[in-house]
């Protein structure tokens, strides 16, 4: 079937090349470049990048390195050496802003950015855009979240409901996962009673004001959702494949999808998000969407760039993206692409498009926003569901947005140490101060093998080092070390 796909696929590529805007004999000739790919991506992308290479009536000829670099990790890796990096590379929405700040993205001309317009979803295109600009190329649009289920615990007719899906957990003894004390998780609540929280940002990608009623009469209502589930002995605050060990219900996205269904076999069920009820009304529990995006380097050779731009329309076309679905059930965001049968047969695929509907795209958003409304949960869980008491939570979130606002340029752009260190579990920020490039954490800690942290820089999580967690292997008494210039994290053993 894919063997036939891939036929399929290059005779169609053939006969799209129109699609693309007509390009200037000028931009014909043979370039060297990098990419940087998901490791699952790799081979593909390079099969992709001969296809263009085939197929494209310009004179470009693309020879390409495809690297495997992560979508998480490619924006960190980026930053700390523009030069250095890729030509074109994946990322995830939430790091544009940083990138535009870094220089690292190509602003895209008219005819590109009318590529991005009208060929792909609304949220896609707006993950794309700063201010009035468009910085890269749409992806996909899978990156969001529903509810799988064990049917042989919760009956199709209860999957709407918070409250009876609860119900039936606490009957059977199974438990119901939900990830909320992760602010992409619990906003969820939020939109579903019309809240909203918008970070704003200049045309350079610097975030300057925030518009935010979480702490509302419509927020409380939210806070008196999450403490329903919240609340009952069967909620776990995962959002992973849980079947396994005891859970009926997880909310989690299609990176779970293979691993749900071979765990649930015939009681596999899908669906998009409940309902709760609060004072006779009820409220669809909604979800932030977000996508995938590709990324062109600024270069200095114009014409290098152009042939790039030419390169990024081709690997975000409807055949590349629906290609990506058939081999590793990506979401597509071109619009086409997404009424594909290889879509429409996916129930997860499914399952998120219905909860599409309830879903807000993902915005640019201030690094330290995740840590400050996770918290959200946290504080919702320690009271006793009164108003009083969860609108003391609600506040407290307020509170700590308008700080974020009131730092001082000296906070903003030192680094502190965050982990699981010195008893702390990634809620405190640990001191460090710096001679030069380098920041040394204040105190020794001592450290069991296995410890992880990061450094960060201004309390938020734009800038953290190293991309992946640090793991400390041996155990001992150490020093963090970290030089700002290279990313690279130490550990410096106490005398």
């Amino acid at each position: 079937m894919k063997k036939l796909f891939a036929i399929l696929l290059a005779l169609s590529m053939l006969l799209s090349m129109s699609v693309f805007a007509s390009a200037s004999s000028e931009i014909a000739g043979t370039y060297d470049v990098t990419i940087w790919a998901p490791d699952a991506a790799v081979d593909l992308t390079k099969s992709q990048v001969e296809a263009f290479n085939s197929s494209n009536e310009m004179g470009i000829v693309i020879n390409a390195t495809v690297e495997p670099v992560s979508e998480a990790d490619a924006a960190s890796n980026m930053i700390l050496d523009v030069s250095a990096g890729a030509d074109l590379y994946f990322f995830a929405q939430d790091q544009l802003s940083r990138l535009i700040q870094a220089n690292a993205l190509t602003k895209l001309g008219q005819g590109a950015a009318a590529f991005v317009k009208d060929n792909n979803s609304a949220g896609s295109v707006l993950a794309a855009q700063a201010g009035e600009d468009y910085y890269a190329y749409p992806l996909t649009a899978d990156n969001g979240y529903f509810m799988y289920y064990d049917k042989s615990v919760v009956p199709e007719e209860d999957v709407d409901s918070l409250e009876a899906i609860i119900a039936d957990c606490e009957a059977a003894g199974k438990n119901f996962s939900f990830e909320l004390e992760n602010a992409w998780y619990n906003a969820g609540f939020f939109f579903g009673t019309g809240c909203h929280s918008d970070w704003i940002t200049d045309d350079a990608g610097n975030f300057i004001a925030i518009d935010d009623d979480f702490n509302s009469d419509a927020g409380l209502i939210a806070a008196k959702g999450i403490y329903k589930l919240v609340s009952s002995p069967i909620y776990v605050n995962s959002g992973n494949a849980d079947f396994a060990s005891g859970s009926a219900v997880v909310v989690t996205g299609t990176w779970n999808y293979a691993t749900i269904l071979e765990q649930l076999g015939d009681n596999f069920g899908v669906a998009d998000l409940p309902s709760f009820e609060v004072d006779g009304a009820e409220y669809h529990i909604g979800s932030y969407s977000g996508c995938k995006l590709l990324g062109v380097k600024p270069q200095e050779d114009a014409v290098k760039g152009a042939a790039l731009n030419q390169l990024a329309q081709f690997l975000t076309n409807k055949d590349c993206q629906i290609q990506r679905t058939v081999e590793f059930g990506w979401g597509p965001a071109n619009k086409e692409a997404v009424q594909d049968e290889a879509v429409a047969s996916n129930p997860a695929l499914t399952a998120l498009a219905e909860q599409s509907n309830y879903a807000i795209p993902q915005p640019n958003i201030h690094g330290s926003w995740w840590d400050i409304a996770k918290v959200i949960t946290t504080d919702v869980k320690a009271t006793d569901g009164s108003d009083d008491a969860l609108k003391a939570a609600l506040q407290k979130y307020e509170d700590s947005i308008a700080a974020v606002f009131e730092m001082t340029d000296e906070v903003r752009n030192a680094f502190t140490l965050i982990g699981t260190v010195g008893g702390t579990n990634w809620d405190t920020d640990l001191p460090m101060t710096a001679e030069g490039d380098i920041w040394t954490s204040n105190e020794a800690y001592e450290m069991e093998a296995g410890t992880e942290f990061k450094c960060r820089q201004g309390k938020a999580w734009d800038t953290a080092y190293p991309a992946d967690n640090f793991v400390v292997e041996t155990a001992g008494t150490y020093y963090v070390q970290l030089d700002a210039a290279s990313g690279e994290v130490s550990l410096v053993p106490a005398a």
